[in-house]
């Protein structure tokens, strides 16, 4: 039974139905090498540190009862899915975390790697993979405690199997978190026109419309694919300050913590800490790693 789900799997992610967008792969391959600089193309996902790093361990440690004082993190397994150049991983890594980072580009993976290579702590903590979600499902099933997507669910080509994916390769009652863009018409001017085409910070050509995701679609893919989702947070870039905040409104860009149900099909008791914890971050949003 277990070799024909496996059959079943690879005939389902075969190379010639995947959730990686080729023409996405050749933008982001211009770029490849440009990922640590912090005044450049990718300045914007630096600075959105200061918000998604605290965000995802404040949820966490809501969570846990588990406290390991300077590696909070010590002990989850994380999958940072589309990692890049790393600049997610290797917070996460200094917190602690046994971080595996994939990205189907070899350019991305061997700039991550060559990065981590400097701080020997972080290179016994991560390791990087040039690989898609769906070609891993099969070694990693249930393998991870928390499943990172940031910036990434906007590039994918079926949204859908992504997040099957996700589910299959999450042990019961892990964490997902998505940070990503609206489809709305202010996202349309400030996500697109003033950011590549006025002020410049991201890439002209990054980003389509056409594929942002509004949080309701994305909550009900979630919801409808067995995750729960806990917590919804609008964000707001400042392009003067170069800096993130949290809001209320989704208009623009939003966060996502969703919880995959148990293995009886149900939420368990675990995640009630999560509900109380979901505007934690706010108050924490300035904090620096």
């Amino acid at each position: 039974q277990l070799s024909l789900f496996r059959l079943t799997m690879k005939r389902l992610f075969s190379a010639s139905h995947s959730s990686v967008d080729s023409k996405e792969m050749k933008k982001f391959q211009l770029l490849a090498q440009k990922w640590w600089d912090e005044e450049g193309e990718y300045s914007a996902l630096h600075s959105m540190n200061d918000i998604r790093v605290p965000f995802i361990r404040d949820t966490l440690l809501n969570m846990s009862s588990n406290y390991h004082l300077g590696n909070p993190l010590s002990g989850v397994k994380i999958l940072d899915v589309g990692c890049g150049g790393g600049l997610l991983s290797e917070p996460l890594g200094r917190l602690g975390a046994s971080v595996t980072g994939i990205d189907p580009l070899e350019d991305n993976i061997r700039t991550a790697d060559q990065h981590k290579s400097f701080d020997p702590v972080l290179a016994k903590r991560i390791q990087y993979k040039s690989s898609s979600l769906e070609e891993i499902v099969e070694e990693c099933m249930e393998t991870f405690d928390v499943i990172v997507a940031s910036e990434v669910v906007e590039h994918v080509a079926d949204l859908e199997m992504f997040i099957k994916c996700c589910s299959q390769v999450l042990k019961p009652e892990g964490s997902l978190f998505i940070t990503t863009i609206n489809k709305t018409q202010l996202s349309y001017v400030l996500g697109i026109v003033v950011a590549e085409k006025i002020i410049g910070v991201v890439p002209e050509g990054t980003h389509e419309w056409e594929k942002f995701v509004p949080p309701e679609e994305l909550e009900r893919l979630l919801e409808s694919n067995g995750f729960s989702v806990k917590t919804v947070n609008g964000m707001l870039y400042n392009p003067l300050l170069g800096s993130w905040s949290w809001m209320e409104s989704t208009s623009i860009n939003y966060a996502m913590h969703a919880v995959k149900s148990g293995a009886q099909g149900q939420s368990s008791p675990a995640d009630a800490p999560s509900e109380l914890g979901s505007e934690q971050p706010l108050a924490t949003a300035g904090t620096t790693m």
